[in-house]
């Protein structure tokens, strides 16, 4: 199996963690989509990024704590040899200094560190670079016919629908692959008169809890909303109303 480049491999690393200005991204996803060896490796490094996330909280081992708890009980026996007739406030104030640092040793947890950025900055982040890198859509067309089959084979779940809504002032404008959560996802592009409406489609992601509707990160709106098993992330710079409007547009053109 060819490996990946060796010049891509630490800018793979950046894009994971969110450090790639909008050109940089824009031309590493462009070597992406003509290198399949980092594309691998994006895909491996993604994947373990999302399993150290979804770690749970792991309690310290025992000794660990007992070290951390003889240390605090040595400073705090320092700390009960004051003067004689401070002997009784200073012993009480170590008695109470240990106790507090001994019950924070005892509650003492690893937890596995934050990777990557959240799923909503991901598909804000994503918003932005495609109207910023001339890369707006893969399938340029208005024709529903034409960009629903276009996804098949590309993103690992079935085509979502990809309506035009042209008559409720939405119309199509095409279809774009994109990556975010670890994975190809499809990228539906629809306009508001001057603005652009991405439309992100991906799995459902079980256990999840996330706002409906409320600022993007950057000040955009967006919208989610779940239906047959696909998340629909709606990002766009309209009113919040206007992408209310367009859900609505949107779930009635399917019924």
């Amino acid at each position: 199996m060819t490996a990946p480049c060796a010049d891509k491999e630490p800018m793979l690393h950046a894009l994971l963690d969110g450090e790639l200005d909008a050109a940089n991204a824009s031309a590493l996803e462009t070597h992406l989509q003509a290198c399949p060896a980092c594309a691998r490796r994006l895909q491996t490094l993604r994947t373990l990024h999302q399993r150290l996330a979804d770690l749970p909280p792991t309690p310290a081992p025992a000794a660990l704590k007992a070290r951390i708890a003889a240390m605090i009980g040595a400073e705090a026996n320092k700390a009960s040899q004051p003067p004689a007739r401070a002997a009784r406030p200073g012993l009480l104030a170590g008695w109470l200094a240990a106790g507090a640092m001994t019950a924070l040793a005892a509650s003492l947890v690893v937890t596995p560190m934050a990777v990557g950025p959240s799923l909503p900055q991901q598909l804000a982040d994503a918003h932005v670079r495609s109207l910023l890198a001339d890369h707006l859509v893969d399938v340029p067309t208005s024709d529903r016919h034409v960009v629903r089959p276009w996804f098949d084979g590309k993103i690992g779940f079935a085509p979502p629908p990809a309506p035009d809504l042209e008559d409720q002032g939405f119309p199509l404008v095409g279809g774009r692959l994109d990556v975010a959560d670890g994975r190809p996802i499809a990228a539906i592009v629809y306009r508001r008169r001057a603005h652009v409406i991405n439309l992100f489609v991906l799995p459902v992601r079980g256990g999840l809890s996330l706002p409906r509707l409320g600022p993007a990160p950057g000040g955009y709106a967006m919208l989610h909303w779940t239906d047959k098993g696909l998340d629909y992330w709606a990002v766009s710079d309209v009113e919040p109303d206007e992408l209310k409007g367009f859900r609505e547009a949107f779930e009635k053109a399917e019924g």
